[in-house]
């Protein structure tokens, strides 16, 4: 076994998965700041009006997640992981810090989401590496991955949130990128735990069967991330007009204190943590009886459980009619939608980067955001109606986009289930020259 796959005393996973984890909870730390103060920014300060500020909000994100596809190809061809995530995480500190500045805020969003496109497809993308082949801890590696991206989250509004809206919104911005150099530096003192680049042997050309079966893969990836892009549609207004009625829509009232807006979107990080052991515990049991629903049935059931949150917060607007809802309805919802959350997103990232060819780790990963970074502009557009319809409707029109998304998975779990037996099949197959680090049949 290599230093790499050495297990640890933290979640029993290779240190390797440990420094991965924590460069990512500071990255998303960073992230989920200033997303947690974008919105409030621009309509408070910036003075740009709320279909505006919201169609920006979902064309930022949008491309945040379409520079991966670039910053991707550009890691597996010339620069290896390592190099890229570094490059990555250092320009995008650079983009949060100006983002201290007004007359640099456009420059600074772009330098953001340029700095995103290196970083984000290649740190999942080492996950796979750190594992042998039959490792049995592998499928869950992804899960405890996610936990790092939730962590971040939950600090996110509460450090960030907290000083954007007592100190300034430029103090907030300041933090995020104070938590992207933490997550560089954990990533470069723990580097020696991370696997080295593969090196692989010039591949013959593939068989008929071969090229069949890449065919099915990349049909099989196109329509779940088809799936996911109208997901994405409502899962992403959390961060936007849910974040504007948990504003003008909810009684934040505790006692004689006003609980901070910004706070409401750590519920959600915060229930991935607590709730992640015992899913994680249940899919196991699930497993041992062999009775697990398949990667594609979970992202279903997720989808619809985001649906049934969306109808909650449409139950929610109708009672309080013209007045505010209590925050309990709000925390109900966060309860609900996150755990359709655990569902969907770890197993679809998961998918992408156990399918991945080998040369396209990086690449294959970076679809997967691009399937978030089509969502993320769809989610754009569903935001401008958001001034159009009754909070009701809206809710509902809300939940109905989720419950397409699962109708849909749905339709292509069988072909799915199929394509991912024979990855797996020829993944067992292959060993590893420890080596040459040079996968061999």
């Amino acid at each position: 076994m290599s230093a790499a796959a050495e297990p640890s005393p933290w979640f029993g996973q290779p240190r390797g998965l440990t420094i991965l984890f924590l460069t990512n909870m500071w990255e998303q730390f960073s992230y989920f700041g200033m997303r947690a103060l974008l919105v409030y920014y621009m309509t408070k300060t910036l003075l740009i009006d709320q279909q505006a500020s919201s169609f920006l909000y979902g064309t930022y994100t949008a491309f945040a997640y379409f520079t991966p596809i670039v910053g991707g190809a550009i890691a597996d061809r010339w620069l290896g992981k390592k190099k890229a995530v570094i490059i990555g995480a250092s320009v995008m500190a650079l983009g949060h810090f100006l983002m201290t500045f007004e007359a640099t805020f456009y420059v600074a969003l772009a330098t953001i989401a340029l700095g995103n496109g290196l970083f984000l497809p290649t740190l999942p993308s080492q996950i796979n590496d750190l594992y042998h082949a039959d490792d049995p801890r592998r499928p869950w590696a992804y899960n405890v991955y996610y936990v790092g991206v939730n962590v971040g989250g939950f600090l996110a509004p509460l450090v960030c949130g907290t000083l954007g809206e007592v100190y300034g919104w430029h103090y907030g911005f300041g933090a995020a990128g104070i938590g992207m150099l933490a997550g560089l530096c954990i990533y470069l003192a723990g580097s020696r735990y991370l696997p080295p680049e593969r090196r692989y042997e010039v591949a013959p050309q593939p068989s008929v069967a071969a090229r069949g079966t890449a065919r099915r893969t990349y049909g099989v990836l196109l329509a779940i991330g088809l799936a996911v892009t109208l997901f994405r549609g409502a899962y992403e207004q959390v961060g936007n007009t849910v974040a504007l009625w948990a504003d003008s829509g909810i009684d934040r009232g505790l006692g004689s204190v006003s609980i901070p807006m910004t706070w409401f979107q750590s519920l959600n990080p915060l229930l991935v943590i607590l709730i992640t052991p015992f899913l994680l515990a249940y899919w196991q049991r699930r497993a041992a009886a062999a009775r697990e629903h398949s990667p594609v049935q979970k992202m279903a059931i997720g989808a619809l459980i985001v649906a049934a949150a969306y109808l909650l917060l449409a139950l929610a607007a109708a009672s309080a009619g013209d007045g505010r809802a209590s925050w309990i309805w709000l925390a109900g919802f966060f309860l609900i939608f996150t755990i359709g959350e655990l569902f969907i997103l770890p197993n679809g990232l998961g998918l992408f980067a156990r399918l991945a060819p080998p040369r396209f780790g990086a690449t294959t990963v970076a679809a997967w955001y691009l399937a978030i970074f089509a969502g993320s502009l769809c989610a754009g557009l569903v935001g401008t109606l958001w001034s159009e319809l009754s909070h009701v409707t809206y809710f509902i029109l809300l939940a109905a986009i989720a419950a397409a998304a699962a109708g849909f998975l749905l339709l292509i779990d069988r072909p799915a289930r199929a394509v991912i037996a024979t990855r797996e099949e020829q993944r067992e197959s292959q060993t590893l020259d420890p080596q040459a680090g040079i996968p061999s049949t």
